[in-house]
């Protein structure tokens, strides 16, 4: 193997904690706290921000935080200590708006991080990254590399459903997009952002991202923002399809439900391999998920449309006993409820029906912070 691959195999974290625990990270805007208005405050909230249990880290944008999880065993703990980190950040004055894009903000108002990285993103993206998204990242602990690869290829097929029902930016800069996830558009701006191909194995992965970093001229593959990666680094299989969410609750369903997929497609066959969906089918998938949310009809094995509602409900009939298994049954059901409520995307749509987009912004402000303890204090 070449230098690369040496280096990415030798870095592996693959069975050093415990398999199948979570990690989870989320983007949020900051905004003004009463208007909902985009702000570029990252910096201050970082230096007026108190002990956390977990993690905020500035983000590419000025105009956001992330929040991240220490190792959580269920997706209740994970989202437990989100909110109490929305809380911490509301503590230093904040407001938190939780969405995958900024309803109202114009282009190009939002400041680069004064980091080394960010600035290197923003020099070989250019205006591709004059937008910024905010994305929930799911991190499932594996045992091994090889598993690590099993379940990385099974879920590529339920990135579009994931899509789908994470679907929670309808607005950017001030209009409705006519799409569910505004930021699935946006991010097909960057390269290295789809959905990659099934891998062989391990060495198949080192191998291929040691290529694709030699000719992006990045160092390694955490700078691919790909929807679904292997993260030898951590230990970790992470999903990235999804956007950022409005509600804990949201956020506790979707967290549960990529918990048990990592899990149920560890047991994938050998054989299995065989029926991988290919790239191109996968990404109409996504952009159909993107598009229409919920209401996407969204292609099978076969090209077949099949509606949101009824794949969700084939998902948890299959993925049931591994809710069971990891502590998530009440949240993986709670999925039926973002569906009632049409998720994030109708959510926002009925708040701007109403009163406009100032309705809209103080809405998702106070939903984002209400579910974190002390979120008025």
């Amino acid at each position: 193997m070449s230098d690369g691959v040496d280096e990415i195999g030798q870095q592996s974290r693959f069975g050093v904690g415990d398999p199948f625990t979570l990690g989870v990270e989320e983007e949020l805007f900051l905004v003004d706290p009463v208007t909902g208005e985009q702000v570029n405050a990252s910096a201050a909230v970082i230096e007026r921000l108190g002990p956390v249990d977990g993690t905020v880290e500035r983000e590419l944008h000025a105009c956001q935080v992330e929040l991240i999880t220490d190792v959580c065993r269920t997706a209740s703990e994970a989202v437990g200590t989100l909110g109490g980190l929305r809380s911490a950040v509301v503590a230093t004055g904040a407001g938190l708006l939780g969405a995958g894009t900024h309803p109202s903000a114009v282009e190009g108002e939002a400041e680069t991080t004064d980091k080394e990285r960010y600035e290197r993103i923003r020099n070989l993206l250019g205006d591709a990254v004059a937008t910024p998204v905010s994305g929930l990242h799911v991190h499932v602990g594996m045992p091994d590399a090889e598993t690590a690869i099993r379940a990385f290829n099974g879920l590529r097929r339920h990135l579009p459903l994931l899509q789908a029902l994470g679907a929670n930016s309808p607005f950017r800069h001030g209009r409705d997009t006519g799409l569910a996830s505004a930021r699935e558009v946006t991010m097909r701006g960057w390269p290295r952002s789809g959905v990659p191909r099934a891998m062989r194995d391990f060495e198949d992965f080192c191998s291929a991202s040691a290529l694709l970093a030699r000719a992006a001229d990045v160092p390694d593959y955490t700078w691919f923002w790909w929807k679904l990666r292997p993260h030898p680094r951590l230990g970790t299989v992470e999903i990235r399809a999804l956007d950022t969410q409005t509600s804990l609750e949201d956020l506790a369903g979707l967290v549960a439900l990529v918990h048990c997929l990592a899990r149920h497609e560890t047991e994938r066959d050998a054989t299995a391999r065989e029926t991988d969906p290919p790239g191109e089918l996968l990404d109409e998938g996504v952009f159909r998920a993107a598009r229409y949310g919920l209401d996407a009809k969204l292609p099978d094995a076969e090209g077949r449309l099949n509606p949101v509602p009824a794949l969700l409900e084939e998902l948890l009939a299959t993925v049931g006993g591994h809710a069971r298994e990891l502590g998530c049954t009440d949240e993986l059901e709670s999925l039926r409820g973002l569906l009632e409520r049409g998720g994030g995307a109708g959510r926002q749509r009925r708040a701007h029906a109403i009163g406009g987009m100032g309705a809209l912004l103080r809405e998702t402000t106070a939903l984002t912070a209400a579910g974190a303890p002390n979120a008025a204090a």
